[in-house]
């Protein structure tokens, strides 16, 4: 039986698809209404890649090692934190508004991630991504700005899923490290056990009572004396009784 479970299939994850999503639309958000000289540049894309790129590092490191899953998936959730104070710092300082959960435009954008069923596993479909367009295109920067929020509190919801389905599965069956050591020890305890089996004297299918006390006898061999390494039946209550018979 394998230890390395089934792992790699980031691409199948709504997770990695919303926040792939996120990443392409922030650095053309970044292009379209940052100043080019600010340093928010580098961080809201940075902190957008890193909200993708760990859910997909995540996945492939799950054959080996399910705590550094749980610990990549945590950071990407983390990542996308940040990058949704961006986003609000964004508004907020520009006197924009921001959506709350029951406006029109919100409830419009949350529906997309529910209705949308194309196949993601095919890294060619781009149909999710084009229902956000007339959103994530627009030329109004609160408009694009609100959308994204949007689009970052689905996957981090989705996030919080994943990660506690990780946890989860980490607690009842260990990682990949945990399994090999279960499997090693079992493993261990049976050699101990064949070598127990073996190395028992008593376990001979031609031994012989004791003539003077009648316990089995033992195979042993003679260490002193003109007999040294030579075999020869001893009692197995040695040394309480000192019987002896020739091999």
């Amino acid at each position: 039986m394998t230890m390395i479970r089934p792992h790699g299939g980031y691409r199948s994850l709504r997770s990695f698809q919303v926040t792939e999503i996120i990443y392409d639309a922030t650095v053309s958000f970044c292009e379209r209404f940052i100043d080019k000289r600010s340093r928010t540049i580098d961080q809201m894309v940075q902190a957008a890649r890193s909200g993708r790129q760990n859910i997909a590092e995540g996945s492939r490191a799950s054959a080996a090692s399910s705590q550094t899953e749980l610990r990549l998936v945590s950071v990407a959730r983390a990542s996308l934190d940040e990058l949704l104070l961006d986003y609000e710092d964004f508004l907020r300082q520009r006197k924009l508004p921001l959506w709350g959960k029951d406006d029109p435009q919100a409830q419009a954008v949350r529906l997309i991630g529910r209705r949308n069923q194309t196949d993601q596993s095919d890294p060619t479909d781009q149909s999710d991504a084009a229902a956000y367009e007339p959103w994530l295109a627009h030329r109004d920067p609160a408009i694009v700005a609100n959308a994204l929020i949007c689009l970052i509190h689905q996957a981090n919801y989705l996030l919080d899923r994943q990660i506690a389905v990780l946890e989860k599965q980490f607690i009842s069956e260990g990682g990949y490290s945990e399994r090999l050591a279960a499997a090693r020890m079992q493993e261990r305890q049976k050699q101990r056990q064949q070598t127990a089996d073996q190395s028992d004297p008593t376990d001979r299918p031609d031994q012989k009572p004791c003539p003077k006390c009648g316990k089995l006898m033992a195979l042993r061999t003679a260490r002193q004396g003109v007999n040294s390494g030579s075999q020869f039946w001893g009692c197995s209550g040695y040394p309480d009784c000192r019987g002896t018979l020739p091999l």
